[in-house]
């Protein structure tokens, strides 16, 4: 007549409609930095099965059924019950028991919208290659909008979810798939407003440190000094460079998206230089001769500089560099006011700054 949760763990009462050959089940708990089966167990001969684990705050789980994962949140307490067909196209799923499995099937609903569109415009693109017998630049100039406005619509849609939940472990979920470059300034103000919740689950404390850790380097904020060595052994301040602009250009000869954004970098200082615009490139080699040898092949005219010790130099430490291609354009008064602008990107960025009405 009367139940008592345990308080001790968490369950999971499944049942799994249309199973075929199924027969096992797997639990596997995820984090920003990997996913780890956790347990698993044999489906009954009616489609049955259970999950008893531990989890000590709550965090997100994913259910292996075949070849669908199903996403839940879960914490020490719970009795979840979650039912699915695995003959169903749209891998639907009832989920009760947890507030917060609710919270993430809507996230995963609009995960899942936006990848249908995208498989769809993959698949038509895949189609067009197949037809002519090769990939062209005009299909990859026809296509490549559709991808990035299938992307932006997607980041503008979770980012309305993070917004709506902020105090929901499903949003934070959300948040950690949107591009922690471009969405930087956002990711910030939501690392902010997550201080002091969670605080018993690690990667949400992960995140929030990581958040901290980049905001003194976002936009709106005054660029650190340093010294570095110069290509001509000579030592430059970014301090030298006050009262202009500048763009921090951080990027290695060894780095073939790095090579590849170089012509534009060319293209961009060759016609903003004449009107204030500065480049400093920073580069990430050991190897001076490939650095200079670099420099000279890809025509890159600016000053350069690098301490030759890769992401452990002291400028990227204090920019907390953790991948390359990476810029950083500062205003005359010092303030970083744009972070990894590349492609066209970078050409929109610099029309508006130095063709803005006086």
């Amino acid at each position: 007549m009367f139940s008592c949760k345990d308080k001790d763990a968490f369950t999971i009462s499944g049942t799994i409609n249309n199973p075929g050959s199924l027969k096992k089940i797997y639990l596997l708990e995820a984090d920003t930095t990997q996913i780890t089966v956790v347990d698993s167990t044999n489906l009954s001969e009616q489609g049955k099965f259970q999950f008893k684990h531990a989890a000590p705050y709550a965090n997100l789980f994913k259910i292996r059924v075949g070849g669908s994962i199903f996403d839940l949140i879960a914490k020490n307490g719970d009795a979840i019950d979650f039912t699915t067909s695995l003959t169903d196209p749209n891998h639907a799923y009832q989920v009760s028991g947890s507030d917060e499995s609710e919270k993430i099937k809507e996230y995963n609903k609009i995960s899942n919208y936006y990848g249908d569109i995208n498989s769809k415009i993959s698949g038509e693109y895949q189609d067009k290659v197949q037809a002519v017998g090769k990939e062209t630049d005009s299909l990859v100039n026809a296509y490549m909008p559709l991808f990035q406005k299938n992307i932006a619509d997607y980041s503008m849609a979770i980012l309305k979810f993070v917004n709506e939940n902020k105090r929901s472990l499903a949003g934070f979920y959300a948040a950690t798939s949107l591009d922690n470059v471009k969405y930087e300034p956002q990711l910030i103000v939501y690392a902010d407003s997550l201080k002091g919740n969670f605080s018993d689950n690690p990667t949400v404390q992960r995140f929030v440190k990581q958040m901290a850790d980049v905001k003194p380097i976002s936009i709106g904020h005054q660029a650190p000094d340093f010294t570095v060595g110069g290509i001509d052994g000579k030592p430059i301040k970014l301090s030298d460079y006050k009262g202009k602009y500048i763009m921090l250009d951080f990027w290695a000869s060894w780095c073939v998206p790095c090579r590849h954004e170089n012509p534009n970098v060319v293209k961009q200082y060759a016609i903003y230089n004449p009107l204030g615009l500065n480049i400093l490139g920073i580069s990430l080699d050991t190897d001076k001769a490939a650095w200079a040898q670099a420099v000279s092949h890809d025509n890159l005219s600016w000053a350069h500089a690098s301490d030759l010790k890769t992401f452990e130099g002291p400028v990227e430490k204090l920019y907390h560099i953790e991948q390359i291609p990476s810029n950083f354009i500062i205003n005359p008064q010092g303030i970083i006011i744009a972070k990894n602008v590349t492609g066209a990107d970078l050409e929109e960025f610099l029309n508006k700054t130095f063709n803005k009405p006086q």
